[in-house]
């Protein structure tokens, strides 16, 4: 029998990426432990009130049914429903405190408030570790991960430091792009792949909800899941839908789930639904494009240095242009492109997803790279990048608890 911690199970490029994301682990505990109370903003508070209502029997979150106080009396019917926002978006931030019930003074409020995003934050830091490993090696995925433990807007989004809870729908959109792959590989096994992949459906699906439950804007991933799917299995179109049809049904499940299985109310809410937030002629504003690159800016000051190599690099070297870093890309313009089309939001959920799926765009091309000639000068290019990236990070966080 194999051992648990054999070294085929666990080896260095684990324990390197473990002690990655203990750091990521201990930024995120630093800022927490110097959040001041300050920084709650009247969205977090009523989106909390909202969520321990509903844990305590008081309503739906995001509905008219809930009773909070935190309510215009102004509002008609149809301004109390939240158009973005299903009551899983409520419910996951509040759960801690709606089992272990400390009181707001309580040293335990912000830790308990911040413990589920943080945990899908190293979940989604994880991920992408492994995916970027899957597809282009051990150096892929240090480089990816790297970028992404010391990128200052990951971190501000897994402890909501003046930030929304966007890190739960990153991790949903995240694992569903990549589940949706993992799937199309094995269509072409001689097996009945529907009832085989049934792991990767309800994974897939439970992608799906967390994604589209924390912003019903994210409905839009599914086409785009259905045409990867299409794409890498061409001659099995009809299993590749039915898996996916059957993981939107799940996912459909459990958002019922959210709203506690109340039929009524959840059908109410997804007329309701807002499920695309655009207004094209903000691509007509320079202000939507210069807030976009400050929000690069912000998640790593090395982007702007190698986001234009990468790009260069991926459009006059053929090598470069296969699947593997092609998917990432699409998404990466997908987002982007979402962002652009929604300026008014001061931090985006789009935004961070564009984020973090360039950094396996990069982490792609830099491992291609590295399997050239010069390999020990791009090594040791891309090395000192990424420590004066994770220097400048950690002083930065250093700075803005000081604040």
């Amino acid at each position: 029998m194999r051992k648990p911690l054999a070294s085929e199970r666990f080896g260095t490029p684990q324990f390197l990426a473990a002690v990655l994301l203990l750091v990521f682990i201990a930024e995120c505990a630093w800022l927490i432990a110097h959040q001041p109370s300050s920084v709650l903003s009247q969205d977090e508070l009523v989106r909390m009130e909202q969520g321990i209502a509903q844990w305590r029997g008081q309503g739906i979150a995001g509905t008219p049914s809930i009773k909070i106080a935190f309510r215009d009396p102004n509002q008609n019917y149809d301004e109390l429903f939240d158009r973005n926002h299903s009551p899983l978006y409520f419910l996951i931030g509040t759960a801690p405190i709606a089992l272990f019930r400390p009181s707001a003074d309580s040293w335990l409020w912000p830790w308990l408030t911040r413990a589920p995003y943080v945990f899908f934050g190293t979940m989604l830091g994880a991920s992408l570790w492994y995916v970027s490993r899957r597809l282009y090696g051990n150096a892929g995925g240090y480089i990816a991960l790297a970028l992404y433990c010391f990128s200052p807007a990951v971190i501000r989004s897994a402890v909501l430091w003046a930030a929304p809870p966007n890190i739960a729908p990153a991790w949903g959109t995240f694992g569903a792009v990549f589940t949706a792959i993992a799937v199309s590989h094995t269509l072409y096994a001689p097996r009945e792949v529907v009832l085989w992949n049934w792991r990767r459906i309800v994974l897939l699906a439970v992608s799906l909800a967390l994604a589209i439950g924390s912003q019903f804007g994210f409905v839009i991933i599914i086409p785009v899941l259905l045409g990867i799917m299409l794409y890498l299995a061409p001659n099995r179109k009809r299993a590749a839908s039915v898996i996916l049809a059957a993981s939107c049904l799940i996912a459909l499940i459990i958002l019922f789930g959210s709203y506690f299985f109340h039929p009524a109310t959840f059908t109410s809410s997804l007329r309701h639904a807002r499920w695309l937030d655009a207004s094209w002629s903000s691509l007509k504003m320079p202000g939507a494009y210069l807030q976009f690159v400050r929000e690069l800016v912000e998640s790593g000051p090395i982007l702007l240095v190698v986001v234009p190599g990468v790009f260069l690099t991926f459009f006059i070297w053929p090598r470069a242009r296969y699947f593997g870093n092609t998917a990432p890309l699409l998404i990466v313009i997908l987002m982007a492109l979402l962002r652009l089309l929604s300026p008014h939001d001061s931090v985006s959920v789009y935004g961070l997803i564009t984020v973090v799926f360039l950094f396996v765009f990069i982490a792609g091309i830099a491992a291609d790279l590295l399997e050239t000639r010069r390999r020990d000068l791009i090594a040791a290019v891309i090395t000192g990048l990424i420590a004066a990236n994770a220097m400048w990070s950690l002083a930065g966080l250093v700075h803005i608890a000081r604040q």
